[in-house]
């Protein structure tokens, strides 16, 4: 395949430092190297001045923390999208974001080429490629996991020691993190044995629940059509908002997963993750829906859950079913305004409150104290009729019972 400029989606981290330059000496061509913005602080440190060194023509650093949150994180959190019960899509969310401004940058830059570093076992080398395939099926898609020679992780850290490319990865902490506003994420390496502890000094985000704080933490959270607004009174843009849950959340230890997950691909594998406010905006989006969203619409939506988070997972962010759960989910947070009060103490987030002036909840309807709206002696034909049909099986069971 004949490539004249590549597109790399560049973390600075060890696979796409190493890909910088194997894409270089494989394609003989010109690498111009992409890291987005996307909340990860330090690590983005000396990125250009790392990605020039190494061979790129050009080295541009996109700062997408607004776009993230809001049109990814909040849209997701807005269904409550959580994976197989346990994950909250941190990394899964974040890549047809990253893939779809590589989309952008390559046709900025001239580029007929895209790359980028996910392994061929993983779900990420999905993720880049429906998002690439969506926007411009034209470009040629360069996969160097699938293609290239090394075996292993470890073989990486031995090329970049042999060819001078600092990288954060070492024989003492083989494995690989995965950063951004919403969540960190650990895999590979010494994590690989699933009866393995993860190492209590691996956490960047979240205290040790054992040693957070003596006292809990009341916070109250405020949203508007199902999306977070502000903090303890204060409103936030999205990208602040999320940066001050997480401050709130990690100081308290909230938001640690060991979760054993099953891939797109088909093995299962096992991630450790920190979320801190994507756990506390979960607990509070379902104490606000608790009080504003109708019965029926709630266990429609709720029966989509599974699917919606298989869909991010799996990366298929621009399919048109994406896109049409979305729709529905969003008219369903129409009514969804009010405030959650939570308590913050040693690893756990408890609802302690929830109001709304759109609220559903009538104390005069739900009241055990005698009240003058709801007549008691109702409920013994709504009790028949729904049992019905359970009689009339019983009858049909006796009877062939007596053949």
């Amino acid at each position: 395949m004949k490539v004249e400029k590549v597109v790399l989606a560049y973390s600075g981290g060890l696979d796409t430092s190493i890909i910088l330059k194997w894409l270089i000496q494989t394609y003989d061509c010109q690498v111009v190297a992409y890291a987005a913005d996307l909340g990860q602080g330090e690590e983005l440190d000396g990125i250009e001045a790392k990605a020039l060194k190494t061979g790129a023509v050009k080295a541009r650093v996109e700062d997408l923390r607004e776009a993230f949150v809001r049109d990814f994180v909040f849209p997701a959190y807005r269904a409550n999208a959580i994976y197989e019960g346990q994950y909250l899509l941190g990394t899964s969310i974040a890549r047809p974001l990253i893939a779809k401004r590589q989309v952008e940058i390559a046709a900025e830059e001239g580029a007929d080429a895209v790359s980028h570093g996910a392994t061929g076992k993983g779900n990420d080398q999905v993720r880049f490629e429906l998002t690439y395939m969506a926007l411009n099926p034209a470009l040629k898609i360069i996969a160097p996991w699938r293609e290239w020679d090394f075996k292993s992780r470890q073989s990486l850290v031995d090329f970049a020691a042999k060819h001078g490319i600092p990288v954060p990865v070492t024989r003492e902490k083989p494995y690989s993190c995965d950063r951004n506003m919403l969540h960190i994420s650990y895999e590979g390496g010494v994590l690989e044995d699933p009866w393995r502890e993860p190492d209590p000094g691996m956490f960047v985000l979240t205290a040790d629940p054992e040693a957070a704080p003596d006292r809990p933490e009341v916070i109250e959270i405020d949203f508007e059509r199902g999306d977070p607004v502000a903090v303890n009174g204060e409103r936030l843009s999205p990208a602040a908002l999320l940066r001050r849950l997480n401050a709130l959340g990690g100081k308290h230890g909230i938001g640690r997963a060991d979760v054993v997950e099953s891939r797109f691909v088909g093995m299962k594998s096992r991630g450790v993750y920190e979320t801190p406010g994507g756990t506390l905006l979960q607990a509070a989006h379902r104490a606000v829906e608790s009080i504003t969203m109708d019965r029926e619409v709630m266990h429609i939506r709720d029966s989509l859950i599974p699917k919606y988070a298989q869909l991010i997972y799996n990366g298929f962010w621009y399919a048109p079913e994406r896109e049409l759960l979305q729709g529905m989910i969003d008219l369903a947070q129409e009514n969804v305004w009010g405030t959650a009060r939570l308590k913050l103490y040693k690893g756990a987030c408890t609802v302690i409150g929830r109001k709304s002036d759109r609220s559903l909840y009538e104390p005069s309807f739900a009241t055990f104290e005698e009240d003058d709206v709801y007549d008691q002696s109702d409920a013994t034909g709504f009790i028949r009729l729904q049992a019905l049909r359970l009689k009339i099986a019983s009858r049909v069971r006796r009877r062939a019972a007596r053949r």
